[in-house]
């Protein structure tokens, strides 16, 4: 085992698909990372961190569990029936079903939030209207959507398992040294919980795209939400600018 291991990263491409891998892994994980860290802010301050800390466990759990059924999970793209001349196989219906849920629940959120009167289940630090159980419930149901996405993505890029742990461990790692810093910056700041929401309604309708077999390019959706977060980031900066004058 171990000298198979020296053997595959003797090899410079083996280097390269991890690296290529990890950083591929970390970016998919954002999506992860945001609906946690939204989802999460709505508890207790003190269950918080506990929260996110079980949701990401549970990410890195299902990414293994599903590594260890690679063999299952390589058919979950083959086709299960045909609408229209539209072929579905199950990680389509799992990528709608999650994206459906994450529109959902993104639309709930933003209408409670700019709701005069909302009700008692709404974005406010000030008010706790969610039970830890089920936060975690439903980190868990984004967790397997997104681990299917990102072991379906490991598998096209290399065949190495040992490759794919790696860049999943690296990634799992960086999602809980960012979780807290991330989950506190959009509490502290109330026009960064709107735009988080709309990243997740966008991130749910690329997942619906994608299960109905329209793929639209990551690079293009993150480089948006960067330059959303980028003019955001100017309005913080003016709105403190004006607050001191």
């Amino acid at each position: 085992m171990i000298e198979s291991l020296l053997t595959l990263f003797s090899d410079p491409a083996a280097w390269l698909a991890l690296v290529t891998l990890t950083i591929m892994e970390v970016v998919l994980g954002i999506d992860n990372l945001l609906f946690i860290s939204v989802v999460s802010n709505k508890l207790p301050k003190e269950h918080r961190s506990l929260a996110r800390r079980v949701g990401i466990a549970g990410a890195l759990i299902l990414r293994l569990v599903l590594l260890g059924a690679i063999v299952w999970i390589i058919k979950l793209t083959d086709p299960l029936f045909e609408i229209f001349g539209q072929a579905f196989s199950w990680r389509d219906l799992i990528l709608i079903a999650g994206g459906l849920f994450l529109v959902w629940k993104a639309t709930s959120e933003i209408h409670q939030t700019v709701d005069p009167e909302p009700g008692p289940d709404r974005l406010n630090p000030k008010v706790v209207a969610t039970s830890i159980t089920a936060v975690i419930a439903q980190i868990l149901v984004l967790d397997m959507v997104f681990s299917i996405d990102s072991i379906i993505t490991a598998v096209g890029m290399t065949p190495h398992i040992p490759i794919m742990v790696i860049a999943i461990l690296i990634t799992v790692t960086v999602m809980f040294i960012a979780a807290d810093p991330l989950a506190n910056f959009i509490q502290a700041n109330p026009t960064i919980v709107m735009l988080a929401l709309a990243f997740l309604l966008l991130i749910g309708t690329v997942l619906i795209a994608d299960g109905f077999g329209v793929h639209i390019p990551r690079g293009y959706i993150y480089a948006a939400m960067a330059f959303s977060a980028l003019v955001e980031g100017l309005n913080m900066v003016a709105r403190r600018t004006r607050q001191r004058e």
